[in-house]
């Protein structure tokens, strides 16, 4: 066996080989694409019969390069940067780092500690391809959010009558009329008519008359004014927003098309959809995040710790607590927060077991937090057994509990 430590740049890689002793066998910088994957398969070559002899460490578990590294033969070990800085404690105490240094570093810990650590998912390439189509999309949707953010921001400095007028900045008939009417003197002009016919435009079908005439009113209101210099500026970076939202809007749509088409094509799809609060978008976002390699878990705990549902327990002599796990996948952790959240109204068994967490005293988030982590157990026997969701089998036995408790 030989262990390659790979310290990645854009422009480069920093790789150190090293025997099963930790001797060194050789050290270089190979650059990116093509011409660097080559020189890196010759350098292995001349120290290893077989891939399968090749165990590679890099701080990262996607890419073009690791995806050519997997598909040689290569055992390559995503190594979280987190756990490879305090690999370096173990090394150093001065504090020195550095490229090269690093590539040692992480050769000696595929070497000495890889049974620590876990080899790169072999997830499915539609696997792959859903999760990046969720994450542009949701990060599309906090692109908007930012944007709208900025949007309020600006119209509370010299147009409040907008803000009180329309509760929701992204939307269609907001858009439309803000668009038009950027500054407040614009806005006053506007008549019932002409509202009526941008938010025809902007796609409204219903209520049409009596939302013009709201907006047209709540427009026309009273308010303190900027100065006309100001106005005129503001004025400017609101048809900017206003475009920019529009178009994150049509974009996001666009993705939202794409997701559902890749997420329905997936074999797992089905499992997904048959879950409690579980629609397209989410059930997307969680096997995406979640991955479809049948061994990536050993068990549903294993998959509860990715998924930062399962609390961890800090134990020193006689103390003893358990804290939620907020070193974890974010995007997951958000799924699953409002997929617990949705199945409150969609399945009797989790909205009964929040309330019980409810009752021993738990606070909301806590609760939910609860029942995201029960409900990624029932995922995890699902996907296992490839069966859909069952109400009756999934909380069933905790119906036979309180039957017990109560005799």
């Amino acid at each position: 066996m030989i262990f390659v430590g790979d310290d990645w740049a854009e422009a480069h890689h920093d790789v150190y080989l090293c025997d099963e002793a930790g001797t060194r066998l050789g050290k270089t910088r190979l650059p990116e694409g093509i011409e660097g994957v080559r020189r890196f398969h010759d350098l292995v070559a001349g120290h290893a019969d077989e891939p399968g002899e090749v165990v590679v460490g890099i701080e990262t578990d996607r890419g073009l390069w690791v995806q050519a590294l997997i598909e040689a033969g290569y055992s390559v070990y995503a190594i979280n940067p987190r756990a490879a800085s305090r690999y370096r404690d173990r090394h150093t105490l001065s504090g020195a780092k550095s490229d090269p240094g690093d590539a040692k570093l992480l050769a000696e810990l595929v070497r000495t500690d890889r049974h620590n650590h876990r080899p790169v998912a072999g997830d499915s390439d539609l696997g792959e391809g859903v999760k990046v189509l969720a994450r542009a999309h949701q990060n599309m949707i906090w692109d908007r959010t930012r944007a709208t953010n900025r949007l309020r921001c600006a119209l509370r400095e010299y147009f409040p009558a907008a803000l009180d007028t329309f509760a929701e900045l992204a939307d269609k008939d907001t858009l439309a009329v803000l668009g038009a009417a950027p500054d407040p003197d614009t806005a006053r002009k506007l008549t019932p008519g002409r509202v009526r016919t941008l938010l025809r435009n902007a796609g409204r079908q219903r209520n049409i008359d009596p939302r013009a005439q709201a907006i047209v009113e709540g427009l026309r209101s009273e308010s303190l004014a900027a100065p006309p210099a100001v106005v005129s500026a503001f004025a400017a970076t609101t048809r900017a927003q206003v475009a920019l939202i529009t178009e994150l809007n049509t974009q996001i749509a666009a993705l939202e098309s794409e997701l559902a088409a890749h997420f329905e094509q997936h074999p797992d799809a089905g499992i997904y959809l048959s879950q409690p609060g579980i629609g397209v978008i989410l059930g997307a976002r969680a096997l995406g995040e979640f991955g479809d390699d049948p061994n990536r878990y050993a068990d549903a705990k294993s998959r509860k710790n990715y998924a930062g549902t399962s609390p961890i327990t800090r134990a020193s002599g006689t103390r003893s607590v358990a804290l939620a796990r907020f070193v974890r996948n974010t995007r997951l952790a958000d799924a699953i927060d409002q997929w617990a959240f949705c199945a409150l109204r969609n399945s009797p068994g989790a909205r009964a077991y929040y309330d019980h967490r409810r009752s021993l005293g738990d606070s909301h988030h806590k609760a939910l937090r609860a029942l995201g982590n029960r409900l990624v157990g029932i995922l995890h026997g699902c996907l296992r057994n490839h069966a859909t969701y069952d109400e009756t089998i999934a909380w069933g036995h905790r119906a036979d509990e309180s039957i017990k408790i109560a005799a």
